[in-house]
């Protein structure tokens, strides 16, 4: 059977995703204190993919049935060239990109006016309604700088979702930032709710919960590392990346990687109705 008939099946079958992500990057403006790659201004390695390598992968991945994709970092938008190479990887296949949104100056957002036109989301992360709150949570000024940008993309016609993390928000908190959302016109169905997953700098800290087996739909996650079962997967922990749940060094061409992975998940419970409590 081919990579590509393979993978269908594993998908129908509820094993994997077809999505596939791309961590563009460990560099960062923050240093949330869960970040799972220990993300940060100052970071010492910073595992950058090259631009010609997330778009040859993303061609190879649309060639092997891989259905969308999906680009995380640290922040895609400390990249010179990001916002051109969101405007390729999107006209090949679906794409969510995500990003904290507080670099996006003017000039920023007049480049990224062409995702508009694309089957793109830009998925922001917002983890409470009142500043004093988030930005304990992700840095100084962070609510601020989101409150300003996501009219501004809204306004060009760009898509956006918005991602909260979990740790020990209260469900009046939540709901008020569910109403927050919507008063940007962003729906429920566009926020992304899930608790901290104790990996990286937030297993360091003792936050969050320890995944099971099952808990993350596995998704084939390409880094300048190699390619890990899902995009929870490559993580840092002291500035060492931990390798339990690494798929492959090897990530060229994508399609050893794919068969590696969909090895690897031949072994995971059939069923779409299968529990994945982590999104």
């Amino acid at each position: 059977m081919s990579t590509q008939a393979t993978l269908e099946t594993a998908v129908e079958e509820g094993r994997c995703g077809d999505r596939l992500w791309l961590y563009a990057t460990y560099h960062c403006n923050l240093a949330c204190g869960y970040c799972l790659t220990e993300s940060m201004p100052a970071i010492a390695n910073r595992r950058t993919l090259s631009a010609e390598t997330m778009i040859r992968t993303v061609r190879e991945a649309r060639e092997l049935g891989f259905g969308a994709i999906g680009i995380t970092g640290g922040e895609l938008f400390m990249l010179p060239h990001a916002s051109e190479t969101l405007a390729e990887i999107a006209s090949i296949l679906p794409t969510v990109a995500l990003t904290n949104a507080t670099l996006f100056t003017d000039r920023l957002l007049n480049r990224l006016e062409p995702l508009a036109e694309l089957d793109i989301a830009l998925q922001i992360s917002l983890d409470s309604d009142q500043p004093d709150r988030n930005d304990a949570f992700r840095g100084p000024e962070n609510f601020a700088k989101v409150e300003r940008a996501i009219p501004a993309l809204l306004e060009r016609g760009i898509t956006v979702r918005i991602a909260t993390t979990v740790e020990e928000q209260t469900e009046d908190e939540l709901a008020r930032l569910c109403v927050l959302h919507r008063s940007w016109g962003i729906s429920d169905d566009d926020h992304i709710v899930r608790g901290v997953v104790r990996r990286g700098r937030a297993e360091l800290a003792g936050m969050g919960m320890t995944p099971g087996v099952t808990d993350i739909l596995p998704e084939l996650t390409i880094t300048a590392d190699g390619a890990f079962l899902h995009p929870f997967g490559p993580t840092v922990r002291h500035g060492v990346t931990d390798l339990d749940l690494l798929v492959s060094r090897q990530v060229a061409p994508l399609e050893r990687a794919a068969e590696r992975f969909l090895r690897l998940v031949s072994d995971q419970p059939v069923g779409t109705d299968v529990a994945r409590n982590i999104r």
